[in-house]
């Protein structure tokens, strides 16, 4: 009855895992939700007064499909000043989310059997989008020993006649890594020779930095044609509810997001359109303020998940996760069951422990697990101490 193409769609293993987490919740069991990729943070007062002048002011009809003109303005000019990129209002497209932005990108793109080099560990929904497009992912892998980074030799030796891009997100989800200049400049360096590929950009953690520098491979000027950058604002503004991203690209690549988009959802809630553009021209200071915060949670649960024995943890410089390795508890027993992998781990620390994670084999890794320390301090400390009473038990 139903499509090929849904059939074969896999679920959000995230939302899913939230899901699970959420009926335990239901049924009246305290549970520690540390899968979601969400600040715990409300929205910033500023912003939140922009969509109520914005609804009082009659911000009630469709918005343009592209976004607001003086939004995509304004994002153009955030990009130019911060970013390095030299790009125009006609450039960006605002859309329902980072993830919209995503997909939009990959249905102008790719022809069927086209295919998408996906660096490795990645986000999750990066592989289905590109199957909805009828393309071929291709996985390169960075391991934990190089930091969760794929090298410039890797990348260019997955390239091949068919390749038409590659994507990859810095800060990192789940990995929390952040690419240097340095490396991305030996991206660009491989990008330079193979004049047919695009690169897109996900930066959407941009503002979760700890490294002090983000820098944006699109700011390379040669190669700038066929970087895509994609960006929202959802994590550094803690607007996950207000569906509000936007993507930069050359002037061709734009207009067709913008005609896909135009068939698909038009223009982005125009209340949160005018919440948005509060965001990105008014204090950045709730950000900054948020983005420390991350950095001592990040901390807090490093000190401690480092504790465990038999944890490999690296320290992650952006995001709010940490990707630790469980390799060394895989083949052991837990309560007479063989443990074969890290959604096995998942599962069974949800249901016995209540504390909801995410398993690395749904960002392409079957060696870790992903942690949000998007939550309370008190919160951290009691998962962390309920993961260690749990790997305790496998013998």
């Amino acid at each position: 009855m139903l499509s090929e193409r849904i059939r074969g769609l896999s679920e959000s293993q995230t939302l899913e895992m939230a899901k699970k987490a959420r009926e335990l919740s239901e049924s009246g069991i305290k549970v520690i939700n540390l899968s979601l990729g969400e600040p715990d943070f409300s929205t910033p007062v500023h912003i939140r007064k922009a969509a109520a002048k914005a609804i009082e002011g009659g911000y009630t009809y469709y918005p343009p499909v592209a976004g607001y003109a003086d939004l995509r303005k304004a994002i153009a000019e955030k990009l130019r000043r911060d970013n390095g990129l030299y790009c125009e209002p006609k450039n960006i497209v605002v859309s329902a989310g980072a993830k919209q932005s995503i997909a939009n990108v990959m249905m102008c793109l790719v022809n069927p059997g086209d295919e998408v080099v996906v660096l490795c560990p990645y986000w999750v929904s990066y592989l289905e989008i590109i199957k909805l497009a009828e393309g071929v992912p291709v996985l390169v892998e960075g391991p934990l020993s190089q930091g969760f980074k794929v090298k410039p030799e890797q990348l260019a030796a997955a390239i091949t006649p068919k390749t038409k891009a590659i994507i990859f997100s810095s800060p990192c989800n789940p990995t929390g890594a952040v690419w240097s200049k340095e490396e991305l400049m030996a991206y660009a360096e491989v990008l330079r020779a193979h004049p047919g590929v695009y690169l897109i950009s996900d930066e959407i953690y941009e503002y979760i930095n700890f490294t002090g520098e983000h820098f944006s491979i699109g700011s390379v000027a040669d190669i700038a044609d066929r970087v895509i950058t994609i960006n929202g604002f959802s994590k550094g503004f803690a607007m996950t509810g207000w569906r509000v991203g936007y993507m930069a690209a050359a002037a061709p690549i734009a207009a067709a997001c913008e005609k896909m988009q135009g068939q698909i959802t038009s223009g982005t809630c125009s209340i949160a359109q005018r919440a948005a553009y509060s965001a990105i021209t008014e204090s950045l200071q709730p950000t900054f303020d948020m983005a420390m915060v991350f950095m001592q949670r990040r901390d807090l649960m490093l000190e401690l998940i480092r504790q465990i024995p038999g944890i490999d943890c690296p320290k992650p410089d952006g995001a709010f996760y940490l990707f630790p390795s469980v390799e060394k508890f895989l083949g052991k027993t837990y309560r007479g069951q063989k443990i074969t992998s890290p959604a096995e781990i998942c599962l069974n620390l949800l249901r016995d422990y209540h504390v909801s994670t995410v398993t690395g084999e749904a960002f392409g890794s079957d060696t870790c697990i992903r942690l949000s320390y998007a939550a309370s301090d008190e919160q951290i400390r009691e998962a962390i101490s309920k993961l260690g009473a749990f790997l305790a038990e496998f013998q």
